[in-house]
């Protein structure tokens, strides 16, 4: 299985001024990369590559694999929707390989291409994430986020064998309850709704006063509560896993796809219901329990709770 590890790179002022003007001018190449291929309707690569290949690298100093780099960034962005334009912004990722980035993990730096001359940049991660990189293999993107360069890279990770069950844990999902699953644990959102509601109170009240010094604090305080509701979702999933895995058995969880389209809640709920997470959990449990060799199912979630676990029979009361 495929999994992606996190570095953070620790450039030079003088080599992150390379990064960051390799990063606008390989975006801008996308976006003119992206205007031709709408213009003439061609989204695949070897087409789409024989229509911008010598331009790029005539008018955007482009190496010859960066080029390359770039149109596959463009096909990836009209994999999804091809009925507008795509734009990318002067500071968007931008994916290498291993022809433009090779990896020193014995010394923990990286060599990478820049339109000035290739770089060595150190590198620093936690204990999970270089035993990730023992695996690396594949496309790696550099992002600049926040004053800050990363690595994201593509890593094989071995998985667990499967292991042989005879019975499920089933996992109900939920807002006030994040987890419930068949043995009686329940997971609390109350924490996490607190949290929610203290942030997005405070940007209200910041967006409301509209000052230099409050859009300040909004951008400062941006994906706080994002990273929490991660982090709780990271917690639960690896419970839940671990608990089936300790026992012996699968886990069964509510397949909740387009929930939000077929049901209608109080004006007073609608932010709860669009903040909900359940996506995200649902794929941490997913690519947890495949790396530890634990089934799993997915349940229609129709009538669920108005079901006997036992009969079947199906009543409101």
């Amino acid at each position: 299985m495929k999994l992606t590890a996190v570095v953070r790179l620790l450039p030079t002022p003088e080599q992150a001024d390379y990064l960051l003007k390799t990063l606008e001018k390989a975006n801008a190449a996308c976006n003119w990369i992206s205007k031709v291929a709408f213009d003439n309707k061609t989204f695949g690569r070897v087409p789409l590559h024989k229509l911008v290949y010598r331009h790029i690298r005539q008018h955007y100093a482009l190496g010859a694999q960066i080029a390359v780099r770039c149109i596959g960034k463009v096909c990836d962005a009209y994999k999804t929707s091809q009925a507008t334009c795509c734009n990318f912004k002067p500071h968007g990722g931008l994916p290498f390989d291993d022809h433009n980035l090779s990896w020193f993990m014995d010394q923990d730096r990286v060599s990478i291409w820049t339109i000035a001359r290739r770089l060595n940049i150190p590198f620093v991660c936690g204990d999970y994430h270089r035993a990730l990189l023992a695996g690396q293999r594949g496309e790696t993107d550099l992002v600049y986020r926040k004053g800050k360069w990363f690595l994201y890279t593509t890593c094989d990770v071995e998985a667990d064998t499967p292991i042989d069950i005879e019975d499920y844990l089933g996992v109900d999902l939920g807002i006030q309850n994040i987890a419930c699953d068949s043995e009686g644990t329940v997971y609390s959102a109350k924490h996490l709704l607190n949290v929610r509601h203290r942030y997005r109170r405070l940007r209200k009240k910041l967006q409301a006063k509209g000052t230099k010094s409050a859009k300040r604090l909004l951008k400062k305080m941006s994906g706080r509560e994002s990273r929490f509701a991660n982090d709780v979702n990271h917690c639960i999933s690896k419970k839940l896993v671990k608990r089936a895995k300790d026992s012996g058995r699968g886990l069964a969880l509510e397949d909740l796809t387009h929930i939000r389209t077929r049901v209608t809640v109080r004006r007073k709920q609608r932010d709860q219901l669009h903040s909900w997470s359940f996506a995200d959990l649902r794929e941490k449990i997913e690519y947890k329990a495949e790396r530890r060799g634990v089934p799993l199912e997915f349940v229609d979630a129709r009538y669920t709770s108005q079901q006997c676990s036992c009969c079947g029979h199906t009543c409101r009361s």
